[in-house]
């Protein structure tokens, strides 16, 4: 497992284009022209004009929204020196979450300098380049030296996230875990194991939020941080008091909070039970805390516990943070990040822990419920308001602590602009992972006598996405895993031809016989065909032994598709069925249909289709805004298919008065919001792009989304099946091992949503 797992990784990092980021010009260049512009001679004047003014660098370049993700190595996540050029993939991590989470462009720097001297050197000659530094992953005590004389040298941001971000995470979890405890800040016992860059700031950030020096016992590897020890350092001294505590074990007993920033596995359970009542328990060592989870629950029935992992309750996670200081920083153009700053990304977290939490935040975690309490002190990762609750927090502070030196005025605008910079509805594919991990469910894999689908049912196993069954020669998919070293030992193998099938053979033929019977199927036809797979996992979903088939890698979409109408067939609401297309583009997801069933349909087709889409769309918990496409605009033409668009946009108005539709329409107006503004201020899609479109045929649709899949270079997900009865889902042929696992992905989710719609 091991092995395999370190194979994978190695594998995600160098397939394609090695390392996980790129950069990506932001002008156009494809004419000499642009190119005059953008280097000689048109560069010189924007060059000039910096020359004059030096602020100016903000306006004319990419400096005000790049930061640096800067290291030497030397402490590299729980492997300790390992040297610049190996904690290169940490940093170009860091750099796709400063890109996904706040949409800052990154360029990591990896400084081969241990000297803090000639590291603080390095960083301030490269500064001009960027508009906020951040420090990953440098041993401390160093690393509070190079912070502290880059924040007081460098006039912009500088922040050493390894120290402040689990610190105002923490800070956050704290306050709101005192109030749910009702203990007064400045009298709580806190214990601290560990005293390194983290550990030193989260004490000093819960100082400033009022708990007491004197009321913190610290301990490093060597023990009790006592006024007795000789060894400690002048930052270890701040925190020496003077106890009779000798170790942890004496340490705990009494004490209101703990904070494990160390190892795993060093409370016991009469530890925990030596605390005070209504202990609480920040657990933060990865990937095992302090104490188990499980552990410490079932010990203490009045815990309130935090850890750092993210399959438990209360994840301490720095994504929670540093994506959105600097861009609050970055945004005001602030000249450092200030006490102020941390402070107020700390209340921002912890008030938004006792807001309402949105459903799409609440299914993309699979709950049917989620408010502050015990299970619920800190908000969760993938809440899409954070960028707009602490971003704005954090600019605040920097504008009311005099470090601003672009304020920002109207509010409303900038929550404005920092939903479109992400478009929030991008989070969609997050969401729906984490939604399915919540619930697994039994998904056939008709065609796992290929590599491909078994390696996707290995990772959404191994990702706790799905339970894989797999249908086919049993000795043939058994060399394969042994071929490519796949762990998928325990999952259900199936020969639907071997003699030990016979009994669901023949109960699931009477399944296609009472479906078919009157379309000239007999019950010995029905026997015989159960043996193909296609029909036989469908079988399985019909009669409830499974919850979902996946299939089509190999075979052409009509014969893949015939097998599931004929044993579990249509919704009984619908007459068609059709195939929707998701891409993900950086202003949301667009949903794209019919691309795989319909050739040519009617003006009725066309309404029943939206209709069923508008429903698919509606069950992601996004607001559809549907446009009809043609090649013409509100009838500029009178061709045969333009009126038919026409009069399905008609009938749906009629009937569906609040559903946002339009048409007929061109495609680059209907996902152009500015263009349709001005142009056709009259239609319901104005104000914002479409993010669905219905296509007038086929050809048109299938043309559409297979050159926007293989131009466009965007995460993509389909064709899903909609209007079947039960989850059915066809791959197109040939795709990707992360377009087969996404696949999975929604088959699962699509199960769950029925499931719970027939409770």
């Amino acid at each position: 497992m091991k092995k395999r797992k370190k194979q994978e990784a190695l594998d995600y990092h160098s397939m394609g284009r090695p390392g996980k980021i790129e950069v990506v010009p932001s002008k156009p260049y494809s004419s000499q022209r642009d190119l005059s512009l953008a280097y000689s001679p048109g560069v010189a004047e924007p060059c000039l004009s910096i020359a004059e003014r030096k602020e100016d660098v903000y306006k004319y370049t990419a400096k005000g929204n790049l930061v640096a993700v800067i290291s030497n190595g030397t402490a590299v996540l729980g492997l300790g020196n390992i040297g610049p050029e190996a904690s290169k993939p940490v940093m170009e991590g860091k750099g796709l979450l400063f890109k996904i989470f706040a949409d800052i462009d990154v360029f990591d720097i990896e400084i081969d300098a241990t000297d803090v001297d000639q590291f603080i050197q390095t960083v301030k000659a490269i500064s001009p380049t960027f508009g906020g530094i951040n420090l990953e992953d440098i041993k401390s005590p160093e690393a509070f030296e190079i912070e502290r004389r880059l924040k007081e040298e460098l006039d912009i941001p500088v922040m050493h996230d390894d120290q402040h971000g689990t610190a105002i995470i923490s800070s956050a979890a704290l306050l709101n875990a005192l109030e749910l405890a009702e203990k007064k800040i400045d009298e709580v016992k806190v214990v601290v194991s560990g005293a390194g860059a983290a550990a030193i700031s989260c004490v000093n950030l819960y100082c400033a939020l009022g708990v007491k020096p004197d009321n913190i016992l610290m301990l490093d590897s060597k023990g009790v941080i006592s006024t007795d020890r000789t060894d400690l350092d002048e930052i270890k001294q701040r925190y020496a008091v003077k106890t009779k505590c000798k170790n942890l074990e004496d340490a705990m007993k009494g004490a209101d909070v703990f904070l494990g920033l160390s190892v795993g596995n060093i409370v016991s359970k009469a530890m925990l039970k030596s605390m005070a009542p209504n202990p609480i328990v920040f657990a933060c060592a990865n990937p095992d805390p302090e104490i188990a989870y499980d552990t410490a629950v079932a010990t203490r029935d009045d815990i309130i516990m935090a850890t750092g992992r993210s399959d438990y309750p209360n994840q301490v996670n720095n994504v929670l943070g540093f994506p959105f200081i600097f861009r609050g920083a970055l945004d005001v153009r602030a000249k450092s990040i200030n006490e102020e700053m941390k402070l107020a990304a700390v209340h921002a977290l912890a008030n938004l822990a006792k807001e309402p939490v949105p459903v799409e935040v609440t299914i993309a975690y699979g709950e049917s419920n989620i408010a502050f309490g015990h299970e619920y002190i800190i908000p969760k990762p993938l809440d899409y308001r954070l960028i707009t609750t602490v971003a704005p927090a954090v600019a605040k502070a920097a504008m009311d602590s005099g470090i601003a030196q672009r304020p920002i005025t109207n509010w409303d605008k900038y929550v404005d602009e920092l939903d479109a910079r992400l478009g929030l509805d991008n989070k969609l594919l997050q969401s729906i992972t984490q939604k399915a991990r919540k619930s697994p469910k039994r998904v056939v894999f008709a065609e796992a006598d290929n590599f491909k689908i078994l390696k996707a049912a290995q990772i959404c196993r191994d990702d706790g996405v799905a339970i894989p069954i797999l249908l086919g020669n049993k000795e043939a998919i058994q060399e394969l895993i042994e071929e490519h070293s796949l762990d998928l030992e325990d999952v259900e193998i199936i020969d639907p031809k071997e003699e030990q099938e016979k009994d669901r053979l023949g109960r699931y033929a009477n399944i296609l016989f009472e479906n078919r019977k009157r379309r000239g199927f007999t019950l010995s036809e029905a026997k015989k065909i159960m043996r193909e797979r296609n029909y036989f996992g469908a079988a399985m979903v019909e009669s409830g032994e499974a919850d979902a088939l996946i299939s089509g890698l190999t075979r052409n979409y009509p014969a893949t598709i015939k097998p599931a109408l004929q044993v579990i067939g249509t919704d009984p609401n619908v007459r068609k069925i059709a195939g929707m297309y998701v891409v993900m583009t950086k202003q949301g997801p667009l949903f794209l249909a019919d691309t795989t069933v319909n050739y040519n349909p009617t003006t009725e087709d066309l309404v029943e289709l939206t209709v069923m889409v508008h429903q698919a769309v509606e069950r992601f918990k996004l607001k559809p805004r549907i446009a009809l496409l043609s090649y013409s605009n509100f009838g500029s033409s009178d061709g045969e298919e333009a009126i038919k668009v026409r009069n399905a946009v008609s009938i749906l108005h009629k009937k569906y008065p609040d559903m946002v539709v339009d048409g007929e329409v061109q495609a680059n107006f209907a996902i152009n919001d500015g263009l349709i503004d001005e142009i056709f201020p009259f239609s319901k899609l104005t104000g914002k792009r479409a993010n669905v479109l219905i296509f007038p045929n086929l050809a048109s649709g299938n043309i559409a989304y297979k050159l926007l899949q293989e131009m466009g270079d965007r995460e993509a997900i389909g064709p899903i099946l909609i209007g079947m009865n039960k989850p059915v889902h066809i791959l197109q042929l040939g795709s990707s091992l992360r377009e087969i696992v996404n696949m999975v992905t929604i088959s699962v989710v699509d199960a769950q949503t029925r499931e719970k719609t027939s409770i």
